[in-house]
């Protein structure tokens, strides 16, 4: 498990009882200006850094004026409707001090079901990074109804860690780890420092929430450590109330860590290789030393395209000899693939009518 300072691209989820005061229902202000110090060390370090916050509902009940009750689903989508506003204001103002720039990306776990949206996720988010913005991803809580009724950010928090290829996965929580029962009911529950497998007397440990902000409890944080460690990604609950939460983490704060099952890239390419292909792509001698050498497969070293296959579907890909070269998930349907065979990228808006999706298999999507 590599320490905080050596990860390339951290997730932070951060849950509703600490971005909002539960008596007020008004945003902890200094608390996520000492987040956004935090947010900003990491990225002088050349860390990407993706934020998963919660706090839409619990903001826009205090606008509305609503009472500490538990809301109806209509009501629930109505506060986060308003809530959404005032938390991307607040984070906007508190990394803009930083100079650091965010985007608002609004998603539901439909969006990591589908191949298609999970690559659109995908391609959204390495493109903020790549332009140094710091994603702020919250669920579509106004479509969203089942993860409204069941709470579950900290899963949504694993499966943008998924999507985004993360190597950390940092739940900021009420708790400080992960207990072998509830400490406030039991004195003589321990806390995890490490925990390498979840077995099911692990499983049996979890209780369910504990605060009357958070809706998930530690059955959805072991679910999310299951997602991401499968993924290669490790996983941290640690008490995020404190100010600095981050750097009170790399400074020996109390925290559980669950440890991934390999590298995030290796893990992805295993799951590219285990899809069953729906079609085949053949490419030239020069594509195939290309894609060998780590680089990505452009439309101009396609040589034939078969099957019926839509985009994010995934694709054989042989050589002129009929070498299996290897498995991608392609960016174009079957028709498209098959109008654009050979064609430079300045020809393809061309043809297709739209501007091109970039090459015909990004070298992240493909397994050799």
């Amino acid at each position: 498990m590599a320490a905080i300072k050596d990860a390339k691209r951290i997730v932070i989820k951060i849950g509703s009882a600490l971005l909002v005061d539960r008596d007020s229902n008004k945003l902890r202000l200094k608390w996520l200006k000492a987040l956004a110090d935090d947010v900003a060390m990491l990225r002088a370090r050349g860390t990407d850094v993706i934020l998963v916050s919660s706090g839409s509902i619990a903001l826009g009940r205090g606008v509305l004026g609503l009472p500490m009750v538990e809301l109806s689903l209509e009501q629930s989508q109505a506060a986060a409707a308003v809530g959404q506003i005032q938390l991307a204001h607040a984070y906007d103002r508190a990394l803009g001090e930083h100079d650091i720039k965010c985007a608002q990306v609004l998603v539901t776990l439909e969006d990591s079901a589908d191949r298609r949206r999970y690559l659109n996720s995908r391609a959204t988010l390495e493109q903020l990074l790549r332009f140094g913005v710091v994603p702020i991803v919250n669920e579509n809580d106004t479509v969203a109804t089942d993860e409204i009724r069941y709470g579950d950010n900290d899963r949504m928090a694993a499966q943008v860690a998924v999507t985004a290829g993360a190597d950390q996965l940092i739940l900021l929580s009420d708790v400080d780890g992960f207990y072998s029962a509830n400490p406030m009911q039991d004195k003589s529950a321990y806390r995890f420092d490490v925990i390498e497998k979840i077995t099911p007397e692990i499983e049996a440990m979890a209780g369910d929430a504990g605060s009357g902000l958070s809706k998930g409890g530690m059955k959805t944080k072991l679910m999310a450590a299951k997602t991401a460690t499968a993924a290669g990604c490790d996983m941290a609950i640690t008490e995020g109330s404190v100010m600095h939460p981050i750097r009170a983490l790399e400074e020996g704060a109390a925290v559980t860590w669950f440890t991934a099952q390999g590298d995030p890239q290796q893990k992805r390419k295993v799951w590219i290789a285990a899809m069953k292909p729906k079609g085949q792509i053949t490419i030239d001698a020069g594509a195939a030393k290309a894609v060998i050498g780590g680089g990505s497969l452009l439309a101009a070293g396609v040589r034939a395209v078969s099957g019926k296959f839509g985009r994010g579907d995934a694709v054989t890909i042989t050589d002129l000899e009929g070498n299996a070269v290897g498995t991608g998930l392609t960016r174009y349907d079957a028709q498209d693939a098959a109008d654009i065979v050979g064609k430079r990228s300045q020809e393809i808006e061309e043809i297709l009518g739209y501007p091109p999706r970039g090459p015909m298999i990004h070298r992240d999507d493909m397994a050799l």
